[in-house]
Order: structure tokens, then C-alpha cells, then sequence
């Protein structure tokens, strides 16, 4: 017979510690379906590594909620790093190791730096800032936020001003074109109707099979239209070499060894088919799964028979449970029965009780089948415990942070 397993508390680590994973790692980027708790577990995963290791630690966030700034003491931050100071540590009563730096994706602003890096001269670098389809592709449309969400990751981890960089992925659906946006930017930079748009205006004579496409373009979208994308992609090709280079150089990124994936989940049927197809994307893509984070979990008491058997009692045969419970003053003997409405109101609260812990129980029994379920789709598997509260403050954070750090 196999010895049995030792309990564990209710925050805790199963099979896993990610302060070794956290130490080996120069990149850890958190993935997962919306509405798990992602951005908090990337901040506080930070927020505790920049307290128990000796590293500068920075948290990027590319989802578009600014919900890190309040429980980090700051009052917003954007594209530009921003420390945490150590007044917010002191707070939370924690003298820490190390820094923690925070940053949020500014499609538009990193857009431009990009421009301003790889543009061959400052006339195209201000031709291309001036075009109305650049304004407009880096403020809406959502390829360019993915991309550029990659390119800005690199760029910090290619600077080495941070030892560790923690990124909050988008909602795993998109975090998918996430990871493909380097090999789509480049592929479309060479691609054939790239090349095909941009021809005539290489020169004055314009191709005759796309002057009735272009005749028709310009009646139905206004003159200037398509020699407005045909500048602006005349003017990108100019930084084509540089735009492959750099997606070759984040890919390289994320095979790094010392880059690693962590997948989020509740324990929750929706959550659950997310993390699976991700995790299963990772291992098709040849990208390292750190570990599964299960979070928001039921304590695991809920699973125990004695304290089942009691709630069913407790549930079935409240007025017995209560009438061994002492009435009257806190001071004095106690008084059975002396007050009937006091008597009362104790069989509702048993009821009650016993009722609760009954619903529980069983959603926490989904929770372990769900649990057993993808268990084997990683090697690490932390589990987070619900809290009891909001997180609205740095040490609340931490408090998170010690559920998948041990001490």
C-alpha cells in the first residue's frame, strides 16, 4: 500500500516551487483565458521575486486594464518604467531584496520609437510618423498591438537593465496571434501583394493590369487612398531587413532557455479548455510551460469525510446541533433553552451551515476532477487558494505572491 500523502495548507505549492523557476528564468510571461486573475498573479509573481531575490524585476502588462497601478502605491504608469518605491514594501511590512519596475504597452508610443530606430534617415522616420494609415493602424488595429507587444519585450530584454522581466500576457485567444506577430510581420513585409500594391508607385509609369483597381479604388475610397497605403508600405520596406532580424530575435527570445511560459487557470470548465489548448500550443511550438497556475481554488478541507458527515448533521438535524450550544450571559452558568427565539435563530445558523458547506463541498469536488484532469499537461502545477478579499495594495500582492513562493 502506497504511504499516504501528507496534507497540505490551504496556499500552497503541489509539486513545484517557483522561486527555483523564477531564479532560472530572465523571462516569464503569464498566459491564460480573461477573468482568471493574470494580471495579479504576473504582479504579484514580480512584486514577490523583487522582494526575495536580489534582482531588478520588471511587470509588463499588455492588456489594456490599468488595474496594476493602485495595488503597486502608484498613481498610473505607462511605456515608460516606472519604479515601485520602497515606501509601498515598507508598508506592506517587507524590507525587499531587490527593485521592482512596472510598465504598461503604449501601442503608439512604441510604435514610434520603433520607427525612430529602424527608419534609414529622419525623412522617412517623419514621412512615415505624417502618414494618416500609420496614425491609424497603430492606434486600432489589433495585429499592430500584438507585434509591437513582442518587439517592446524584446527591446527590454535585450537592454539587460532588468534580471527578471514578467509580462501579462493578452486573454490566451489572442495571446496565440501574441506569439505568432514577428513571423506575420515579416511574412507580410515580403509577401506578394505587398509587392504588388507598391510597384507603380516604384516608378511613373503605373502597371496596366492595376489601373482599373486603382481607377475603381480611388472613385470608391477617394483619390489619395491607395497612394496612401502605397507610401506607407513604400516607406516600411525601407526598414524590411530590420523588421525580419527583430523577428527572428524574439523568436529566439522565446525558445531561450531561460524563457518560461506560465498558464493560468481557474478551476472552471471554460478556463479549464483554455489552459489545455494553450498548454498544448506551447508543447507543439516547442516553448518551455514553466508551470499550470490553478488559482481562486477551494480550500481543501471541503474534501474532508468528517467534517461532510458533520454538515450533512448539521444540515439534516439542525435543532440537535443547537440545543447543545450553551444560551445566556457570557459571564454566567449556561441556560438551555431559556430563550426560544435565541434557540431559534442557532437552528437556522446550523441549517444554514451545514447547507453551505454541502454546496461547497461539491463544487470543490468539480474542482479536483477538474484539477485531475490537466494535471498531467504539466510538470509543475501550483495551486492559489481564493482570497478573501480584493487586491488593492502591495501587500496584497505579496499575500498572493507567498501562495506560490514558499518561505
Amino acid at each position: 500500500m502506497a504511504p499516504a500523502r501528507s496534507r497540505r495548507p490551504v496556499a500552497r505549492v503541489v509539486d513545484a516551487r517557483l522561486d527555483q523557476l523564477v531564479a532560472a528564468s530572465d523571462v516569464v510571461l503569464t498566459c491564460g483565458a480573461g477573468g482568471v486573475g493574470k494580471t495579479s498573479v504576473a504582479a504579484a509573481l514580480a512584486a514577490t521575486a523583487a522582494a526575495q531575490l536580489d534582482a531588478k524585476v520588471l511587470v509588463l502588462t499588455v492588456d489594456p486594464a490599468k488595474r496594476l497601478a493602485t495595488a503597486m502605491g502608484l498613481s498610473g504608469f505607462g511605456n515608460t518604467e516606472t519604479v515601485v518605491g520602497r515606501e509601498a514594501f515598507a508598508a506592506a511590512g517587507v524590507q525587499p531584496r531587490g527593485e521592482l519596475w512596472a510598465a504598461m504597452l503604449d501601442t503608439k508610443a512604441s510604435w514610434d520609437e520603433l520607427v525612430g530606430r529602424h527608419a534609414p534617415d529622419e525623412a522617412t522616420r517623419d514621412a512615415i510618423l505624417a502618414n494618416p494609415l500609420y496614425r491609424n493602424l497603430t492606434s486600432t488595429f489589433v495585429q499592430s498591438h500584438d507585434y509591437i507587444a513582442m518587439e517592446r519585450l524584446h527591446e527590454i530584454h535585450a537592454s539587460g537593465r532588468y534580471d527578471l522581466v514578467v509580462v501579462d500576457t493578452p486573454p490566451s485567444s489572442h495571446a496565440i496571434d501574441f506569439l505568432d506577430a514577428p513571423a506575420r510581420m515579416a511574412e507580410f513585409f515580403a509577401s506578394r501583394l505587398l509587392r504588388w500594391l507598391i510597384a507603380p508607385y516604384r516608378s511613373r509609369l503605373a502597371n496596366l493590369a492595376s489601373k482599373p483597381f486603382q481607377a475603381v479604388a480611388d472613385r470608391l475610397l477617394g483619390a489619395s487612398f491607395l497612394a496612401d497605403i502605397a507610401e506607407f508600405f513604400l516607406l516600411f520596406q525601407s526598414m524590411y531587413d530590420g523588421f525580419v532580424e527583430r523577428a527572428k530575435s524574439v523568436e529566439q527570445t522565446l525558445r531561450d532557455p531561460t524563457t518560461s511560459f506560465l498558464v493560468v487557470t481557474t478551476l472552471e470548465a471554460g478556463p479549464v479548455q483554455e489552459a489545455t489548448f494553450f498548454c498544448e500550443e506551447l508543447g507543439r511550438r516547442g516553448l518551455r510551460l514553466g508551470a499550470l497556475v490553478c488559482n481562486r481554488t477551494l480550500p481543501a478541507g471541503l474534501g474532508d469525510p468528517a467534517a461532510r458527515t458533520l454538515a450533512d448533521q448539521w444540515q439534516r438535524h439542525p435543532e440537535q446541533a443547537a440545543a447543545v450550544v450553551p444560551t445566556g450571559a457570557d459571564d454566567g452558568p449556561p441556560r438551555a433553552g431559556a430563550d426560544p427565539q435565541e434557540r431559534e435563530r442557532l437552528v437556522q445558523v446550523f441549517a444554514t451551515m451545514g447547507q453551505s458547506f454541502i454546496d461547497y463541498a461539491m463544487l470543490a469536488a468539480r474542482e479536483a476532477e477538474l484539477a485531475g484532469r490537466i494535471a498531467p499537461l504539466a510538470e509543475r502545477r501550483v495551486v492559489i487558494a481564493q482570497l478573501d478579499h480584493d487586491i488593492a495594495e502591495l501587500g496584497h500582492l505579496l499575500e498572493l505572491g507567498r501562495s506560490m513562493w514558499p518561505s
